[in-house]
């Protein structure tokens, strides 16, 4: 399936994290499939599809009324398909890419001793965190939380496949309260989870985004002063670099626009200052 960025198979990469959307691909493909069928009846039948018009009375129309009707079904098909092409490119090849990505954002990974990935699931961007750590030959670890046991441990089978398990520790935990002492990592990072929290309450409610600003605070207090984090996430980052203003963070940074999920994304990165001091701190856009 050809070679990554970091010359990884991609077939390799599929064995060890497998597909985690698949429920909604199934869904995208089950309806393209659908509509690609009807579409192709469309054409096949096009002239007793006219006929069977006609008989309502829509004989100055029924052509048109049969182009339109496949074409909007054609149309259909394609987007469904181009969804499902998406949810697979974003649910591993754009993860692992990215997960590159977000620990390049950190100089030097020798100097970490203990760095965090909030929401960790299959491991991806975790076992990034790790690599780096293994590479440099540091003494440290990175923490990976989750909301479920029993994705901990999957984690935890994905790190050993990895070849980093000795970097790896996984916990189950409340994300709105973490189970960490205050000023205790050096990193943390976070793939496509944040908007997630709160979602029970649908996602435009004041509820999720009290709860996602929560969530913002806990990053905040649990990484060191001086320390960086590094969140990818989709839909809401305006409202953090907002959130981010008012917790006096530096050196915020806002990625460029990044389609995942059929969704807008972005990677936000900024500093806890070695001790806050009132005023506005200025967003800066990187358009790398």
């Amino acid at each position: 399936m050809g070679k990554t960025a970091g010359n990884r198979d991609w077939t390799q990469i599929y064995a060890i994290y497998g597909i985690q959307q698949w429920q909604t691909l199934v869904f995208l493909l089950f309806h393209a499939f659908f509509f690609s069928l009807l579409s192709l009846l469309f054409l096949i039948y096009f002239d007793q599809i006219c006929f069977f018009l006609d008989s309502f009375s829509l004989s100055g129309a029924s052509r048109l009324t049969a182009g339109f009707t496949g074409a909007v079904t054609a149309l259909s098909a394609v987007c469904l398909l181009f969804a499902a092409a998406n949810f697979v490119y974003s649910d591993v090849p754009l993860q692992y890419e990215m997960a590159q990505r977000m620990v390049s954002s950190v100089s030097d990974w020798s100097c970490v001793k203990t760095a965090l990935d909030l929401g960790c699931g299959r491991g991806i961007l975790l076992n990034a965190v790790a690599t780096q750590l293994k590479k440099t030959g540091s003494s440290g670890r990175v923490v990976g939380l989750d909301r479920s046991k029993r994705t901990t441990l999957s984690t935890l089978r994905t790190a050993k496949l990895e070849g980093v398990q000795e970097y790896v520790t996984c916990r189950e935990g409340d994300v709105r309260t973490l189970p960490f002492g205050d000023n205790y990592f050096d990193v943390v990072v976070s793939s496509v989870f944040v908007h997630t929290v709160g979602k029970e309450h649908g996602q435009k409610s004041v509820e999720a985004a009290a709860e996602r600003m929560r969530v913002l605070g806990e990053i905040v207090r649990v990484v060191k002063p001086g320390g960086l984090c590094v969140v990818w996430d989709l839909l809401h980052v305006p409202e953090y670099v907002r959130r981010l203003h008012e917790l006096k963070m530096e050196d915020i940074r806002v990625s460029e626009r990044v389609t995942a999920f059929m969704a807008g994304s972005h990677i936000v990165t900024f500093r806890k200052p070695s001790e806050l001091v009132a005023g506005p701190r200025e967003v800066r856009l990187d358009w790398r």
